[in-house]
């Protein structure tokens, strides 16, 4: 699943109303419901709903589950948007696929991607060079094509995918520090229905779980190893078994003997994860390019090709969204061919800026969970003793009344429709009542039938169908 915050959802709608509404059939709303930090080691393994205060330093018996809670609702109301929520990504692939298609039926062709360019020179376009050899000619030349992209490869002077020795710089990129082991599985908790998305902190490392739809348990475990630490297959979705560094070793197994002495909570959710539905993806991001323009005579880049982002605060793929929307803007409101260039310059100077806070935003995150959090102190136990500990604890109070709202604020504040009034509340309404049919029967399954691992991706089963195709090509 990808999450789309409130932001992003306010882009979707004003670029499309079709296009967001099928988007709203699909989607699982996490904002709604309680989110935060919960203190890894002490949850008491219940899944009990607690508050977020400050009693438990004079009261032994007050409960310190939840470290702090986000304010994801409260900051979704302050601008009158829809909350922050999930949409698996084979499902958002077909709506996109299927909405373009409607306006061009031929617009996608796989198979045969963009590996360089040729700026023609003033009000003469661009030449794209593809895979196979051949080129083709365009006003505009958008790459969007991933964190490894060849057009930036191209228009920075980097080599496609080339790391350094240690694997610490890839294609101009820098290793976050960080791997992250990912997981799904049916599973019917006590908070099940009252919680959106939870991050467990401990020492070293986090767990972050979050509600995917259809009674669905996504987990994340981020651990602080070096890069080409690998135990798991590395495609979310796509990969098979022999890509497992040793194929017997039980992958739930290894992530639970990682968490010795965390709470029920984490353990409960991996002892119900199949160990095949397990993958692991080495984290990578790049600084913002302040001096470097995203553009190139009639060539820009966008979203994850440019400024990939860890992915704690879920606005990798908002930001593309937004990328694309400010794109299309000034695009539009281009008359002539001979101002594209310029054009492309302003949507740069455009975008730098909130870009670049988002992804300071995005690492800033990462880095404090693994490098300035841990167990947070209490009078009551000796679970949290280092200076980490005290740094945690009064860290508490700043995050909770000052840092969390101005961030989200922040993340939301743009949102070109402006305030959607009581709709936020209406598609609420509508998606709970059958959030909760959907999970019942999705947890009915599971009982007589048993956990299964999740199929593969849209592109993966695309794949697979164009393999066969050519297979029965000349056949009798």
């Amino acid at each position: 699943p990808i999450q789309f915050a409130s932001n992003a959802l306010s882009v979707l709608k004003e670029i499309d109303e079709e296009l967001f509404e099928r988007v709203m059939d699909k989607f699982t709303f996490t904002g709604t419901r309680a989110c935060g930090i919960k203190d890894g080691l002490r949850a008491d393994g219940s899944f009990r709903m607690t508050g977020d205060s400050l009693d438990y330093l004079w009261n032994p018996d007050a409960p310190a589950d939840w470290f702090v809670k986000f304010p994801l609702k409260q900051c979704a109301d302050l601008y009158g948007l829809p909350y922050t929520g999930v949409v698996d990504r084979p499902d958002l692939q077909e709506i996109l696929i299927d909405e373009c298609k409607k306006l061009k039926p031929d617009f996608i062709q796989n198979g045969n991607p963009v590996t360089g360019y040729e700026n023609l020179g003033e009000n003469e376009g661009v030449k794209v060079t593809l895979a196979d050899g051949s080129t083709a000619d365009a006003d505009v030349l958008v790459g969007s094509d991933g964190i490894w992209s060849a057009v930036r490869a191209q228009m920075y002077g980097e080599e496609i995918k080339k790391s350094s020795g240690n694997l610490k710089k890839r294609q101009g990129c820098t290793y976050s520090g960080y791997t992250v082991f990912a997981g799904e599985t049916v599973l019917k908790t006590p908070d099940y229905y009252e919680t959106g998305y939870k991050v467990y902190i401990g020492p070293q490392r986090y767990f972050v779980t979050s509600d995917v739809g259809d009674g669905r348990i996504q987990w994340y475990a981020f651990f602080a190893l070096p890069p080409g630490t690998k135990r798991a297959p590395s495609g979310w979705g796509g990969s098979t078994r022999d890509e497992q560094a040793d194929p017997e070793e039980n992958l739930v197994d290894y992530i639970k003997s990682l968490h010795e002495g965390w709470s029920d909570e984490v353990m409960t959710v991996l002892n119900a994860t199949p160990p095949d539905s397990v993958e692991q993806r080495d984290l990578y991001d790049r600084p913002p390019e302040l001096l470097r323009s995203w553009a190139d005579g009639n060539v820009v880049l966008m979203g994850d090709a440019v400024h990939p982002m860890m992915p704690n605060l879920g606005q990798g793929g908002c930001q593309a969204i937004e990328d694309a929307y400010v794109l299309t803007e000034m695009l539009a409101a281009t008359k002539t061919t001979d101002k594209l260039p310029k054009s492309l310059q302003e949507f740069y100077r455009k975008r730098i800026v909130r870009v670049s806070i988002v992804q300071f935003l995005s690492r800033l995150a990462s880095d404090l969970i693994i490098n300035a959090f841990d167990t947070p102190w209490s009078p009551h136990d000796n679970l949290g003793r280092s200076w980490k500990s005290y740094l945690t604890f009064f860290w508490k109070p700043l995050l909770q009344l000052a840092i969390f709202p101005a961030q989200f604020a922040y993340l939301y504040s743009y949102y070109p429709t402006g305030s959607m009034g009581d709709l936020p509340a209406a598609l609420e309404k509508k998606w709970k009542e059958q959030h909760e049919k959907d999970a019942e029967a999705a947890f009915e399954l599971v009982a007589k039938e048993g956990q299964k691992s999740a199929g593969p991706s849209f592109f993966k089963k695309a794949e697979v169908a164009m393999k066969e195709q050519f297979s029965t090509v000349g056949a009798p």
